[in-house]
């Protein structure tokens, strides 16, 4: 099976020259034609041809842009990239006008001198954390015994391509878990920002007020510097936080309601790692948690929003184009009264506040999924187990996007199927640098002490 390549590491190669800005762009094409072709909507082979002869001309002249002039990245398909239309993983987009500039994350990614070298697939709309496509196929998550298994949304193609090896760098989106969970499931590196960490112009919406965004990778310093070049600024490496001097909170409640015997298991060997090299661990309720359950009585924060968005199409006669299971959860949110909307508005403003209190210095720890990739075909005939799933799938991860924290998934192991398993860390949002030094610490603690890896 394919591995996940660094992009530290292909960087380092071209920046000492025994790599080729182009002969790289041409060996990633050639490797992604020969994989699995529901993992890309589309592929940018002029654009990035042209990008990395200009890498190479500058790299000869002792000129590169920055250290990762000439490094491919790929773009999940929800990113206006300029000369072609931007999907949102829907067949209904397809006749849509092409963009008519590059999103704000594209053009500084292109400022550093990245080739951009394809669209990802995705869930349509980004409205599901499973990764199921009908119109572009569902790209088959590469790990694994037996049936083809899912890979996670909504970012399904970022999670596969970054696992299988075909670039080293993919860009995702993250409204209740499509980043983190796509990375947890194909056994990479995830990490999502809070809502204010990049530019969102020229991002195709789910949530205004719940969309973030972020790298998948094979290692934490590769996201950290992807993360710099997203925001248009030079990247700075932060020193690994020594374990010895972190706090971590584990929640008892909520995160491990149904979660599989192998998930635990290697959740508690990692906390045990982390305890031997000097960490403090906390056990607690996150109350929190218990009150976001209970507002979820009342509604969700994304669904009028994604309502909103879409109501002239799913008012319309290409309704009928749609995924029934998303058209469902997005007219599902028209029964939704407009006093539950304004209580969890307000409720959440209040719940962030507090949790920000709470917290303090700890890094909230728990696994980012509480199963591993489950089986494609039963999902894909049965409705109901579809919504089952999700609901699940999407549980842990969707707290972060409520209380508005970034981050960081790794992975830490993999069930008796071959299949990983992740652990999440997480901060309340503007603490991303802190976190990200943090993580660098936990993944170097993790594969010295962990065998069990994907």
């Amino acid at each position: 099976m394919e591995r996940p390549v660094s992009a530290v590491g292909l960087a380092a190669r071209l920046d000492s020259g025994s790599l080729c800005p182009v002969d790289l762009a041409e060996a990633t094409f050639a490797q992604i034609r020969s994989s699995d072709p529901a993992i890309f909507t589309n592929l940018l082979e002029e654009r990035a041809l042209s990008e990395a002869h200009a890498s190479k001309q500058r790299r000869k002249a002792g000129n590169p842009l920055g250290p990762w002039d000439g490094v491919p990245i790929a773009w999940k398909d929800l990113f206006d990239i300029e000369g072609r239309v931007t999907t949102a993983g829907s067949a209904v987009f397809r006749a849509n006008p092409p963009a008519t500039r590059d999103a704000d994350m594209v053009a500084n990614a292109s400022r550093a001198g990245l080739v951009s070298i394809g669209c990802l697939n995705m869930t349509e709309f980004a409205y599901s954390g499973l990764g199921l496509n009908p119109h572009f196929g569902t790209p088959r998550n590469p790990h694994g015994t037996g049936p083809a298994r899912i890979p996670g949304g909504s970012s399904s193609g970022c999670g596969v391509a970054v696992a299988r090896g075909l670039v080293p760098l993919a860009i995702g989106s993250d409204t209740g878990g499509s980043i983190r969970i796509p990375a947890a499931l194909n056994g990479v590196v995830g990490f999502k920002g809070s809502s204010t960490a990049f530019p969102k112009r020229g991002t195709f919406p789910l949530s205004e007020a719940l969309d973030t965004f972020g790298p998948l990778a094979a290692d934490v310093e590769s996201c950290i510097i992807a993360a710099g070049i997203l925001n248009g600024r030079a990247a700075a490496m932060p020193k690994p936080t020594p374990i010895n001097t972190l706090k971590f909170l584990i929640p008892t409640n909520v995160v491990f309601d149904g979660a599989q015997d192998a998930v635990v298991q290697n959740f508690e060997a990692s906390v045990r790692a982390l305890e031997r090299a000097g960490a403090r661990v906390t056990r607690a309720i996150c109350p929190e948690f218990d009150e976001i359950g209970a507002l979820s009585a009342r509604g969700y924060l994304v669904g009028p929003e994604a309502l909103d968005l879409h109501w002239d199409l799913v008012n319309s006669p290409d309704a009928a184009r749609i995924d029934p299971r998303i058209l469902a959860r997005i007219l599902d949110a028209g029964t939704m009264a407009a006093h539950d909307l304004i209580a969890l508005q307000k409720a959440r403003a209040r719940l962030v506040a507090a949790n920000r209190e709470n917290l303090g210095e700890q890094i909230v720890l728990f696994p980012t999924t509480p199963i591993t990739a489950p089986e494609l075909e039963p999902l894909e005939r049965d409705d109901a187990l579809y919504l089952r799933t999700n609901r699940l799938m999407l549980r842990n991860t969707s707290l972060g996007n409520f209380l508005d924290w970034c981050g960081a998934a790794l992975p830490n192991g993999t069930d008796e199927n071959q299949l990983p398993t992740s652990l999440l860390m997480s901060m309340p949002g503007g603490r991303e640098s802190t976190l990200l030094a943090a993580a660098l610490a936990v993944e170097s603690t993790l594969s010295n002490s962990l065998i069990n890896r994907p």
